[in-house]
């Protein structure tokens, strides 16, 4: 029997934070610096209210098969222990927080420096005895905000646009340790368990497919409106990879054989949820780029010109976060009963999205007016039919 891998997790202590520090900001700094080197397509992203458009370097991609060669070519080399990222989890964690907290603060510094505010209100100026314009420090209220959501929309770092960066670290991180748990259990057992086979082949599919569509993140809510600020910074860099891989914590200890139903049903409950998250989404973005683009064989059918009711749009409002949902609970179901920790994961989710899609819905309202009434009475229901 296999020792509890929560056991093998070293103690806190200076020699795991060192490792952490140098593993999480090397990781970072060489992904940056793949970033800058890698060659991409280069695509505008929306146009901004003071007119501007942000062009990114599309690479993600290219980045994490370059990760994934040399991180697991290292594995079956011996050159590279991909199980001491278990080992020295907790240092991992610290190290994350604390780029995570100075990177907010650095961000803070430097957009309140250029002028800009959490609440898009410039600061007031005043002129100080020798002529000199002084802005206003901001009160500490203010601060605060500015601090958790950010006052920059758009910082960049030589070239690259930081909150479009940040998705590289973030999933190409919950990659990494996702393996480094497969890793630890064939360093334990000799071999991995079909549980263990299945999770490791959802999450790679679900990064890769991400950095396939990495060009629908152009659209998004959160590079088109949200501020870079510690919301997204921790998300990013702490949140992640080190909770989203929650049901990476518990599969090495489930090392009994898979059931035959659910070695059938959780694939089909994955690939279903991935089919309707991305589905949707590449719907959206192919209709963004293109009114007259097909959906599902016909064109695309709209309210007033500017709704899409084809394909996913036409059944929920809110597919795409339905569709999540299902990809994260094929996750964890695979660990079954062995602790109800990792099903806290979809719940999290759930209540995220179900909140995000009531903010969305009322967004639109105001947008839209009578167009998205007559939307809502096409589509009936944003997430869960006959439910929410």
């Amino acid at each position: 029997m296999m020792v509890p891998h929560w056991n093998s997790m070293l103690p806190l202590n200076l020699h795991s934070v060192l490792f952490g520090f140098v593993a999480v900001f090397g990781f970072v700094a060489a992904l940056f610096l793949l970033s800058i080197l890698l060659p991409g397509k280069t695509l505008q992203g929306v146009q901004l209210k003071d007119g501007t458009r942000v062009s990114y370097k599309l690479n993600g991609f290219l980045m994490l098969l370059l990760t994934a060669a040399v991180l697991l070519g290292g594995q079956f080399s011996g050159l590279i222990n991909l199980a001491a990222l278990v080992h020295h989890f907790w240092g991992l964690v610290v190290a994350a927080n604390v780029l995570s907290f100075g990177a907010t603060f650095w961000l803070y510094a430097r957009g309140v420096r250029a002028g800009d505010s959490h609440d898009d209100e410039k600061p007031t100026v005043s002129v100080s005895p020798s002529g000199e314009a002084v802005a206003s420090k901001p009160s500490l209220m203010s601060a605060v905000k500015g601090l958790y959501y950010g006052v920059t929309l758009n910082p960049s770092l030589f070239g690259i646009d930081l909150k479009m960066f940040s998705y590289r670290p973030s999933l190409i991180g919950l990659w990494v340790m996702n393996t480094s748990f497969a890793a630890y259990q064939f360093e334990q057992e000799g071999e991995l368990s079909t549980a263990m086979m299945l999770y490791q082949a959802f999450t790679s599919i679900y990064v890769m497919n991400y950095f396939q569509f990495e060009y629908g993140m152009l659209f998004t809510w959160d590079i088109v409106a949200e501020k870079f600020g510690w919301m997204l910074v921790w998300g990013d860099y702490a949140f992640v990879p080190f909770v989203y891989c929650i049901v990476g914590y518990y599969l090495p200890d489930r090392t009994e054989p898979l059931s035959l139903p659910a070695s059938i049903l959780l694939p089909l409950l994955f690939a279903c949820g991935l089919w309707i998250f991305r589905g949707a989404n590449q719907q959206k973005d192919e209709f963004k780029r293109d009114p007259s683009v097909k959906i599902w064989g016909k064109p695309a059918e709209t309210i007033g010109g500017r709704i899409l009711v084809s394909g996913f749009w036409g059944i929920g409002r809110k597919l795409n976060y339905t569709g999540e949902i299902m990809v994260y609970l094929s996750f964890t179901l695979l660990v079954g009963t062995t602790s109800v920790i990792p099903y806290l994961l979809p719940a999290w989710l759930i209540s995220l999205l179900v909140h995000r899609a009531y903010r969305d819905d009322k967004k639109c309202r105001e947008k839209y007016g009578a167009l998205w009434e007559a939307y809502c009475a096409r589509a009936k229901f944003k997430m869960f039919p006959f439910v929410y």
